[in-house]
């Protein structure tokens, strides 16, 4: 009598499953390669990359979720396997005779596999890393809605600049924040529900002690810088219009120059504090300066009857001035300026300032049309001319690199603090209109001297003497003269 085969122990390797050794290569790898990013984290310092983050702290984790996820499914194929086998015995325990040349075989083919993996893993964590941190990263390839922002940053200052260095700040807060709305961002670009224009993160940037001070130093005295701007009139003559002024920037630490100038705003000695009710910052009813001594002075506007407590304070820095410092999206009427001073559009040509910001200004549907269309109408307009294209090309350009239809984004999309002319800007705050509650004080409206010091100006001329001591401002429009001084009363950056 053959005796009764005893029932099968519910104990079996992991191993029985392709599924389960999938798993445990890929946990390893994983593995492997968040130790890498983790000790290159560690070993960059303050240097790293947020996006190292991402890699270190989420892809990293994630696969090894995914190979511990193998593991768990092809133990559970195997349980159920051995429960439904008729004879209740798993399968035979995977074992490696080396003095069999088919497992000798195998293993060096697993072994060598293994190997490879673990060195594609760190090469890969390396260089992903790496490419994860490049402007065409967050540009172009992660980012394609953001086309006028990546445009608009080759041109500027901090083109040398990577995008996280500003858009994500220190400190595991941030990076959390960046990545939460990072989520949000990937979720409306694959859906197609992004708005048009991008919407300025104002209210997500980080604070500008973690960002611009990282490179910048707020005590740094500046005094005056020397600034002469080129214009052109509207008029067929494109009567050119230089002025040369000094911006009296100034300082606001006492220690190393006089307080005063425009970074007097620095909070340094001073602090300044401000209430917005628009979500783009430029509707500012409510100021308090607390000065050296801790004195407190509230100023507001007649409009203004809310509770400050309901809303939220805000202590100037960098970016309420400086807003626009890596996204400098050109006027019509500055772009020209500076084209035909450089001689790249021909100012011979009759009227061309009026014509070539007439053909910036108009609303077209796409990119294509916008440069057939300019250069239509600028032939159409200059038929008798000679040598007129690189005129055309170089207001096709200003075109390109100004404004997107598709994303309907012009100079009028987003408010440039920096200045007065085209935006309220300074005029935010110094326009006469805040003043104490016994209306004894008020920030008096700025005038031309209070910010500069105009050296010079000159009229269908070089400019010639210089005047130290500066002289009255006179505007090259003679109809403008004695009008209202806020520059955007008839300043729009357009036609």
């Amino acid at each position: 009598m053959n005796a009764e085969s005893p029932k099968a122990s519910p104990e079996f390797s992991l191993f029985r499953s392709w599924f389960s050794m999938i798993g445990l290569v890929i946990s390893l790898g994983s593995l492997f390669s968040f130790v890498l990013l983790l000790c290159i984290e560690l070993m960059a310092g303050q240097d790293h990359s947020p996006y190292q983050g991402i890699l270190t702290f989420v892809v990293a984790p994630m696969f090894l979720a995914l190979g511990m996820f193998l593991i768990a499914l092809g133990w559970l194929m195997q349980r159920r396997h051995v429960i439904k086998s008729a004879s209740g015995t798993p399968p035979p325990f995977l074992s490696i005779d080396l003095s069999r040349p088919k497992d000798r075989r195998n293993l060096a083919v697993v072994l060598a596999g293994s190997a490879v993996f673990l060195l594609f893993s760190a090469l890969g964590s390396y260089h992903t890393f790496h490419y994860s941190e490049s402007v065409e990263f967050c540009g172009s390839l992660c980012h394609p809605p953001m086309k006028p922002e990546f445009t608009t940053y080759q041109h500027s200052p901090h083109a040398r600049v990577l995008c996280t260095e500003c858009h994500v700040g220190a400190g595991a807060t941030s990076f959390a924040k960046a990545k939460l709305n990072g989520v949000h961002q990937l979720y409306a670009t694959v859906l197609n529900k992004y708005s048009r224009p991008i919407k300025t993160p104002v209210k997500n940037m980080p604070v500008a002690q973690n960002t611009c001070e990282q490179c910048h130093w707020r005590a740094k005295y500046v005094g005056n810088l020397d600034r002469t701007y080129n214009r052109f009139l509207s008029d067929d003559e494109n009567t050119a219009v230089q002025i040369r002024m000094l911006l009296k920037v100034g300082g606001g630490d006492p220690t190393h120059g006089p307080v005063g100038g425009i970074h007097w705003h620095m909070n340094i000695t001073n602090k300044v504090e401000y209430i917005a009710t628009d979500e783009k910052r430029q509707v500012v009813p409510w100021v308090r300066i607390t000065s050296t001594n801790g004195v407190a002075t509230v100023y507001r506007t007649e409009k203004f009857t809310g509770d400050p407590a309901k809303y939220t304070i805000r202590t100037m820095d960098c970016m309420d001035c400086h807003n626009r410092p890596a996204h400098q999206l050109r006027s019509p009427n500055d772009a020209v300026d500076v084209a035909m001073s450089m001689g790249r559009i021909n100012p011979k040509l009759k009227a061309i300032k009026k014509n070539a910001v007439a053909a910036l200004a108009q609303n077209y549907a796409s990119a294509a049309e916008a440069k057939q269309k300019i250069e239509a109408t600028l032939r159409t307009t200059y038929a008798k001319e000679a040598g007129l294209e690189a005129t055309i090309a170089e207001v096709q350009k200003i075109y390109a690199d100004n404004f997107f239809p598709d994303m309907k984004v012009n100079w009028k999309a987003y408010p440039d603090n920096i200045g007065h002319k085209d935006w309220p800007g300074c005029f935010r705050c110094h326009d006469g209109q805040h003043k104490t509650a016994d209306k004894a004080r008020k920030i008096e409206a700025s005038n031309c001297g209070d910010c500069h010091t105009l050296v010079a100006q000159s009229k269908g001329a070089e400019i010639g003497v210089l005047e130290p001591k500066g002289i009255k401002f006179a505007h090259p429009d003679a109809s403008s003269e004695g009008t209202d001084p806020d520059c955007t009363t008839c300043h729009s950056g357009g036609p």
